[in-house]
C-alpha cells in the first residue's frame, strides 16, 4: 500500500483544515488507516484511526471532539477533518495503514507509511 498525505498548511488558531490520505496498491479497503503526527523535538504520536469499512473510529484524547476521521473506499482516500485548531497541533501529519483492528496507537503497529504533510497553527 502506498500512501500520500496532503492538505496541510498554515492556519490561525481556532481555524480548520482537512487532511487527505490518498492510497494505491493493495486493496485499500482491507486496511485500518490511521493518522499520526510529529512535532519538532517530540516523538511521533497517534491521532486517530478508522476501521476498514469506516464503522469504527478511535481518537487520541487530544483529538476527541475536534478531529474527525473518515474514509471513502471508492476513492481510496482517508480524511482527517481538524477543527478548533490550537498552536500545539502544529506538526507533520502522517497517514499510515495496518492490516488489523482499529485501536492500535503505537507507530510500530502500523505497516505502511506515507510522507507527511506539515500543519502549522499560528496563535
Amino acid at each position: 500500500v502506498q500512501l500520500q498525505a496532503y492538505g496541510g498548511g498554515l492556519v490561525q488558531a481556532r481555524g480548520s483544515l482537512r487532511l487527505s490520505c490518498a492510497t494505491s496498491g493493495r486493496p485499500f479497503s482491507r486496511y485500518t488507516v490511521g493518522w499520526f503526527r510529529q512535532a519538532p523535538g517530540l516523538e511521533r504520536e497517534f491521532v486517530a484511526a478508522v476501521s476498514w469499512n469506516g464503522g469504527l473510529t478511535y481518537y487520541a484524547d487530544s483529538a476527541k471532539g475536534r478531529f474527525t476521521i473518515s474514509r471513502d473506499n471508492a476513492k481510496n482516500t482517508v480524511y482527517l477533518q481538524m477543527n478548533t485548531l490550537k498552536p500545539e497541533d502544529t506538526a507533520v501529519y502522517y497517514c499510515t495503514a495496518r492490516y488489523g483492528a482499529v485501536g492500535a496507537t503505537e507507530s510500530a503497529q502500523y505497516d505502511y507509511w506515507g510522507q507527511g504533510t506539515l500543519v502549522t497553527v499560528s496563535s
